[in-house]
């Protein structure tokens, strides 16, 4: 299961890892996003994937532009890596991976 963090935990579980990591930004009331949980949870069980409530956290939403949910981005030695806004399938998430 993808596990929620907040703006105190990011570094440490995300910019500071040595693996890719994926983070989804969504909101509790994103009909999409409720969706796409799934897809992470199946995906946490052999990678790292968070969850980052954009609602809870506004100022890690501003800090990576995101204007629309579901976002998942993929973080690679520190920065982002790689990006996909919208509902997507579980293959097009992993090549946020690759």
């Amino acid at each position: 299961m993808s596990k929620k963090i907040n703006s105190q935990e990011f570094n440490d579980e995300v910019l500071d890892s040595d693996e890719i990591v994926l983070v989804d930004f969504y909101a509790d009331w994103c009909g999409p996003c409720r969706m796409l949980a799934p897809i992470m949870d199946e995906i946490s069980e052999q990678h790292k994937v968070f969850k980052v409530n954009v609602d809870e956290e506004e100022e890690l939403a501003y800090k990576y532009g995101i204007m629309s949910i579901p976002c998942v981005i993929s973080f690679k030695d520190k920065k982002e890596y790689k990006r996909f806004v919208g509902l997507a399938s579980k293959d097009t998430i992993l090549e946020l991976l690759k």
